[in-house]
């Protein structure tokens, strides 16, 4: 059915307005034996008298009053969903949806987001900050068009750019027996208690990875989802952890070089495979492929 009327909603608001075929015609700039074929099978399909007809002149019946209500509204609702595409498309205030990991939102986005918009100062962002497996099925739903993520996917649905790469530290209380150290093996750190992201986060993913190839599994004695807290649990002398740097230094707790094996993580930025950009996205994205290997800041 609505296959059916979809085609014909328009010409019938156009008529109820003008309450005459002819004007109707002119002013939707379509043929009045058009117009008026299309309101006899408007008709024929709903099974139902809409107009009392007098000639060219018409009237509503009480039906067509009760339609017209909801057309009307269908009508502004698909007005008002084009003109907000239209907008989000605008090449100059356009909008952007764009994910990135909970770690990069202190410093590394605010300082891209303030240089992309020195030269297109209307852009408009959506922005969701997410572990990188909830941005990936982001962007296959279409409710992101590009993720900074890490590890750097590799997926047939998925392009995938790496930009830069974000050493990891071992983090430890400041009373800790490392903490008087500078640099130290991760194979040291064998017999501690973990702080970690929970599964499914990448940088979890990291520090399981990093950990075996010490040789050893980690110990891990509580899980989060966010980086800052972890490092509030180490200052609190519950564990230690494999974090990339913070904005900003953290009392309470020492970070460590790791010279073996080499701690860090790939920071890519991601996109579906065939989704057309619009002027916006290609912009941003664009800017961001140009920050290959200064993206973060130093």
């Amino acid at each position: 059915m609505v296959r059916l009327l979809a085609p014909r909603l328009a010409y019938f608001a156009g008529v109820a307005r003008t309450e005459h075929v002819t004007r109707a015609a002119q002013e939707m700039d379509v043929p009045q034996s058009t117009l008026s074929r299309a309101m006899v099978r408007l008709e024929q399909d709903l099974g139902v008298d809409l107009f009392a007809r007098r000639g060219r002149t018409v009237s509503l019946t009480p039906a067509g009053r009760t339609f017209l209500t909801s057309v009307e509204r269908a009508l502004a609702e698909i007005e008002r969903a084009a003109d907000e595409v239209r907008a989000d498309a605008d090449p100059t205030a356009g909008k952007v949806a764009f994910g990135f990991l909970h770690t990069m939102g202190a410093e590394t986005v605010p300082g891209l987001l303030h240089a992309f918009r020195a030269d297109h100062p209307r852009v408009r962002f959506s922005l969701v900050q997410n572990y990188g497996e909830a941005m990936l099925e982001g962007l296959r739903a279409g409710e992101l068009d590009l993720c900074l993520t890490s590890p750097v996917p590799d997926a047939p649905d998925l392009v995938a750019r790496r930009l830069d790469e974000q050493k990891l530290r071992l983090v430890v209380p400041a009373d800790h027996r490392l903490a008087a150290r500078r640099r130290v093996r991760l194979a040291e750190a064998a017999d501690e208690a973990f702080v970690t992201l929970e599964p499914g986060y990448g940088l979890r993913r990291i520090t399981d990875d990093l950990c075996t190839e010490a040789g050893f599994r980690p110990r891990v004695a509580f899980e989060g989802e966010e980086a800052e807290t972890l490092r509030g649990l180490v200052a609190a002398g519950l564990g230690v952890a494999l974090l990339p740097p913070p904005a900003v230094a953290r009392p309470g707790v020492v970070e460590l070089t790791v010279t073996a094996p080499r701690a860090a993580r790939e920071i890519g930025v991601a996109w579906l495979e065939g989704r057309p950009d619009t002027p916006p996205v290609a912009a941003f994205k664009k800017f961001l492929l140009s920050r290959r290997g200064n993206l973060l800041p130093s």
